[in-house]
């Protein structure tokens, strides 16, 4: 196996500051949209275009009270993040991202319980929630082998928000997971 992709790589993991915002609006946006996303399995490139995310949306989950941007580094390179955000008995977790190049070589694993640690130590909570583009079901099942559940309950995309993308389709909507932490 390439050495570049094995999952027992030593990861160091940190929050993120506003000085790593340059670097983590292109990861998230490499993981998630045009065609530099087609090298993961992740990609929302068939039904999502414009956007992912901009400097001032990774901002905001920096600098908000209860909200933290988790960097996932390796050799002193950004490798991944996600968004964890304290909601009371909750977190939340989003803005997952790892880099195209390095899906699908266990990363994204060790790095959902880290987050899943990481929320449990820090706020003490039982249960962690995220919401996923509904059609998405490959990207559903891999959280549902983490031990996430459906929920059935929806949220209605945002369509003309272009904050959240050109929709390529008119059947979007978000579906809550929940994974129970105790």
């Amino acid at each position: 196996m390439d050495t570049a992709r094995r999952p027992d790589t030593e990861l160091t993991y940190r929050d993120a500051t506003e000085a790593d915002i340059d670097a983590l609006v292109p990861l998230i946006e490499s993981a998630y949209r045009g065609d530099s996303s087609r090298a993961g399995w992740t990609t929302e490139a068939d039904i999502l275009e414009g956007q992912r995310t901009d400097p001032e949306g990774v901002r905001a989950v920096i600098t908000t009270p209860g909200s933290k941007l988790l960097t996932v580094w390796r050799d002193g390179v950004l490798v991944a993040c996600c968004q964890l955000e304290h909601r009371g008995e909750v977190a939340y977790f989003g803005m997952f991202a790892v880099s195209p190049a390095l899906q699908g070589a266990g990363l994204g694993k060790r790095i959902i319980a880290e987050a899943e640690r990481v929320a449990r130590a820090e706020w003490g909570v039982g249960e962690m929630h995220m919401t996923v583009i509904s059609v998405r079901e490959e990207l559903i099942a891999f959280y549902e082998r983490r031990g996430y559940r459906r929920t059935g309950k929806l949220t209605p995309f945002p369509y003309g928000d272009e904050r959240f993308g050109l929709p390529q389709r008119d059947d979007l909507a978000f579906e809550l997971l929940v994974k129970d932490l105790g």
